[in-house]
């Protein structure tokens, strides 16, 4: 066997989680098989899954409701009895956060980045620390960009590498550009000031010629290169946007968080693609940029349909305030 990886194990890799349904779950000691239930108040839905790992590990504070029996769940309380829902519940998630941090419970919080996400369909504004986002469970918002340009030889993309310091998947392969969403932005905000900080990109060229061409959604349990904990459950949200650039712009690092750009023509990315390269997100991204430009089709891939049902799965917390 050459080793190349099917464009269907790079997306089952980042759709990784098994397609059980979490909630009925058996409770038989078994840590990786048995999640809790996160709980907002006035709400009955969950909004994320905690492993019993980190209910046990985390330092909980009186805001919280620890129920071990089936369904198992940590309820958020609301301190302020309603006068200010939203207030309360992100001040209980801080403190706990904090709590976690300083009494260095998780990997995953040695290095906090100082920026919340939201979480998706509450029924009010609540928001967390996003290094600690996974281990509540809780779906993420993320933008990505892909920038191409058409040149004589055909269509050629805009690939980075990532920085070797990085926390997660150093020196891997990414999107052109990509960012975690911030409670404060919309994904398009998100993607204006990526660009910028990532790639040099001017405001005005993405205001005026990105397009948003959809969402991926995919359920991933964590594991190497993430920087944490494994076997944390994660819904993941991408939103996509393209840009087609002149082949006078050039991407070029500036933050950071890159090490270098590559101006790749099609076979060259799908070869970094099979050698699996990029970051695992990145590369669904990319199979999904080449599915909408009629370079990946049905008629020549067997997995097409699986392919692009794994790229859009239902997830299983709420992605709206009126979801059931």
């Amino acid at each position: 066997m050459s080793g190349k990886k099917t464009n269907l194990e790079l997306v089952a890799a980042c759709d990784s989680f098994p397609y059980i349904h979490i909630p009925s779950l058996p409770h038989n000691g078994d840590e990786k098989s048995s999640f809790y239930q996160f709980l907002l108040p006035d709400d009955s839905r969950p909004h994320g899954y905690l492993l019993p790992s980190t209910v046990k590990a985390m330092p909980w504070t009186d805001d919280f409701i620890v129920g071990h029996e089936r369904p198992r769940t940590v309820q958020l309380l609301d301190s302020s009895k309603g006068q200010d829902t939203s207030s309360a519940c992100n001040a209980a998630l801080k403190k706990v956060i904090s709590n976690a941090t300083t009494a260095k419970a998780f990997k995953v919080l040695a290095s906090p980045l100082h920026e919340d996400y939201r979480i998706i369909g509450a029924k009010y504004p609540v928001q967390m620390e996003r290094t600690a986002s996974s281990l509540f469970g809780i779906a993420h918002r993320g933008a990505h960009m892909t920038v191409y340009t058409r040149t004589a030889e055909g269509m050629k993309i805009w690939v980075p590498r990532r920085a070797p310091n990085l926390f997660t998947y150093p020196n891997k392969l990414d999107t052109t550009v990509a960012g975690g969403v911030k409670a404060e932005h919309s994904p398009w905000e998100c993607i204006v000031q990526e660009a910028d900080e990532e790639a040099s990109l001017p405001e005005s060229l993405v205001r005026s010629q990105a397009r948003s061409t959809g969402v991926l959604t995919y359920l991933a349990k964590s594991g190497q290169g993430d920087g944490g904990e494994f076997g944390l459950m994660v819904p993941d949200c991408i939103y996509v946007f393209d840009l087609e650039v002149s082949e006078d712009v050039i991407c070029k690092p500036k933050d950071g968080e890159v090490k270098e750009f590559y101006l790749w023509d099609i076979e060259r990315v799908k070869l970094a693609l099979s050698e699996a390269e990029f970051k695992t997100n990145c590369a669904a991204v990319m199979i999904d940029f080449f599915i909408r430009h009629g370079i990946i089709t049905n008629e020549n891939e067997k997995d097409y349909l699986e392919i692009m049902s794994r790229m859009h799965r239902k997830l299983p917390v709420p992605t709206s305030s009126l979801s059931s």
